[in-house]
């Protein structure tokens, strides 16, 4: 992933699953840094990497607009 426009893309993504608006930016960022280091930890792709973060950030979205509705 290059920097600014794939995290710019990112953040715009981010925002689509569910992300605070004003958090997207700095939380692409950190989810493009993460994403690199699983995928060393793990022998696996970045876009792998990237998937299972984005799912499981997509998960955490949905159960708190769940509570948040209750």
């Amino acid at each position: 992933m290059s920097q600014p426009d794939d995290i710019t893309d990112l953040a715009k993504l981010l925002a689509t699953i569910g992300c605070p608006e004003a958090k997207a930016g700095e939380m692409a960022a950190q989810l493009a840094k993460r994403s690199e280091q699983l995928a060393k930890e793990r022998n696996i792709s970045r876009e792998e990497a990237m998937t299972h973060l984005l799912q499981l950030m997509r998960q955490g979205w949905a159960a708190k607009e769940q509570s948040d509705a209750d």
